[in-house]
């Protein structure tokens, strides 16, 4: 799952569906599975997501897709504790921030060994 810029205010289906790397036939499901994804329409009905759809999408990612829940399951979890679920849920992404951070410094440290190891002869 990829992160998404906060200047921008509204999202094509193409570009959450790069976000969360998913079909936009999911997408279109999951709207029509959870009431609280709500994309605004245009007068054409183009789906234009806010950062609150996708937050919401988020969610739904998590427990599906990260926590392997079905659909029954996880409107269950977000139906008894959302607030859970959306803390847990950051969490989670926040660790998977820091382990990217983490693999990259790593990536860095040994090229720079690599390096010294090269010049010290």
């Amino acid at each position: 799952m990829k992160s998404f810029k906060q200047e921008k205010s509204l999202f094509s289906i193409q570009e959450v569906a790069q976000i969360f790397n998913v079909k936009t036939s999911l997408l279109r499901y999951w709207e029509s599975e959870f009431d609280f994804i709500k994309p605004e329409k245009s007068e054409t009905g183009i789906r234009q997501y806010r950062k609150e759809d996708i937050e919401a999408i988020r969610l739904v990612y998590h427990l599906v897709k990260e926590m392997g829940l079905t659909l029954a399951g996880a409107k269950q979890r977000l139906k008894t504790n959302k607030g859970d679920v959306a803390h847990n849920e950051a969490i989670v992404h926040k660790l998977k921030s820091v382990r990217s951070d983490l693999q990259a410094l790593t990536k860095e440290f040994e090229s720079m060994e690599k390096y010294l190891i090269k010049n010290e002869t």
